[in-house]
């Protein structure tokens, strides 16, 4: 893309993440810089979604334009100063081919022209795997349009505290994630120790552990469990359809249970008779269908795991098999864990590798000329431009999940340091 830009659009989708603000204001504030405009697009794509040209976007409603005032202490400062929205406007978009369905693309369409009606000459999307998503197809659908059309450049910042992000190292706001949870989880193993009880901490993390592994770790956990450990003898296969034959894994449950009771054992015997188990919530996904039955879905697909309260209903399994196994009682409370967390105070880390995200969209727009990029950091705070086509499959528009593997040293560190159970 080698069009002047004069004027951004930022946009900033999905859950919160600690350091938001360090991304925002950065990436404004070196437009700024240059002399370009900088527009901040209010809650996600709610707005841009519902475009009409009878209903032009509204500054002050549907956007903000950004002032050096504005930017002040912002990047050390709490929550989403344009705010953000879950609102898919690809969600019918799932191959190629819908784009060119005016039904299908018709959001997309609306997106583009309130973009458009605004001026804006770049588009710089913040937010998690659905957001790339929307961000490639955004990318595709204007290559789609006739070539004399007005074009913009598109370049994503990868945000998740899941930090489950194919091509970067890890993703701001997950180390103060990571510490908020774990205070919590340090507070949670004194009131244990007192009461001789344990606790099962259902922590964020839908498709990966990363969570619910680092607050463990830095928490001192007793047992940390996710997605990554339905393997061997604590996954099974369901038939989900009795016509097709396909299946789905599903964990052993009680399997699982009794992991965690051997843990519990192998504490009494060193003396102990509490501790503090952490479980990624992505574990419901690997409930069996009938505990799943009446679960609703988001737009995404997901099961809405907040209507299923895994921790208070593992911590009700592991009580009764304690107690079938012992013979005796121990209290076992369920709490989740997880949004106390999205908004708090970001660490100097996520400050400094949010920061270097956000000079990232103006190097990639303003020095690099990019389009379709995502922008991810290594080392030393190194910048590297990743082009959506290395992330997302190119015929089902799908997003890769990174997962913990399992033979990586980061997964040893935390089965290192719990309480020993043998497989």
């Amino acid at each position: 893309m080698t069009q002047e830009i004069k004027r951004v659009a930022i946009l900033f989708a999905g859950g919160p993440a600690p350091a938001a603000n360090s991304v925002i204001a950065t990436a404004a504030s070196s437009f700024m810089k240059e002399g370009i405009e900088v527009y901040g697009i209010k809650h996600g794509y709610s707005s841009l979604a519902e475009y009409t040209a009878a209903g032009p976007m509204r500054e002050g409603v549907d956007y903000i334009k950004f002032t050096n005032e504005m930017l002040a202490h912002a990047r050390t400062s709490r929550g989403i100063m344009i705010g953000t929205a879950r609102t898919n406007p690809g969600k019918h978009v799932s191959s190629p081919e819908h784009l060119d369905d005016a039904e299908l693309s018709a959001p997309l369409r609306r997106v583009y022209e309130g973009l458009v009606s605004m001026g804006v000459d770049a588009l710089i999307s913040i937010g998690g795997d659905d957001t790339l998503k929307t961000a490639n197809k955004m990318k595709m659908f204007q290559d789609r349009l006739p070539a004399d059309a007005k074009k913009f450049p598109v370049v994503h910042l990868p945000k998740t505290i899941d930090n489950d992000y194919m091509g970067i190292d890890f993703t701001f706001g997950y180390f103060t994630a990571v510490e908020t949870l774990a205070e919590e989880i340090r507070n949670l193993n004194y009131d244990a120790s007192a009461g001789r009880a344990y606790f099962i901490c259902e922590a964020m993390g839908r498709s990966a552990g990363w969570l619910a592994y680092g607050a463990a770790i830095a928490g001192e956990a007793s047992m940390v469990l996710s997605v990554e450990d339905i393997a061997g003898s604590l996954r099974g296969e369901e038939v989900v359809n009795a016509e097709t034959g396909e299946t789905r894994p599903v964990m052993e449950i009680d399997r699982v249970i009794d992991r965690m009771v051997d843990m519990m054992l192998a504490r009494e015997r060193q003396g102990r008779e509490y501790g503090v188990i952490v479980i990624a919530e992505g574990l419901a996904e690997f409930l069996p269908s009938k505990q799943l039955e009446g679960i609703d879905r988001d737009e995404h697909g997901h099961i809405a795991i907040a209507q299923i309260n895994l921790g208070a209903m593992i911590s009700g399994l592991l009580a009764r098999r304690y107690q079938e196994r012992t013979g005796k009682s121990r209290k076992v409370n369920g709490l989740q864990l997880g949004y106390e967390c999205r908004c708090a105070p970001p660490h100097a880390f996520d400050v400094m590798l949010g920061s270097q995200l956000g000079v990232g969209a103006y190097r990639a727009l303003h020095e690099e000329k990019l389009n379709g990029v995502m922008v991810s950091v290594s080392g030393q705070l190194d910048l590297h431009f990743v082009p959506f086509e290395k992330l997302v499959d190119p015929e089902t528009l799908v997003t890769k999940v990174r997962f913990i593997e399992r033979d990586s040293d980061f997964y040893k560190l935390a089965r290192f340091l719990e309480t020993c159970v043998e497989d």
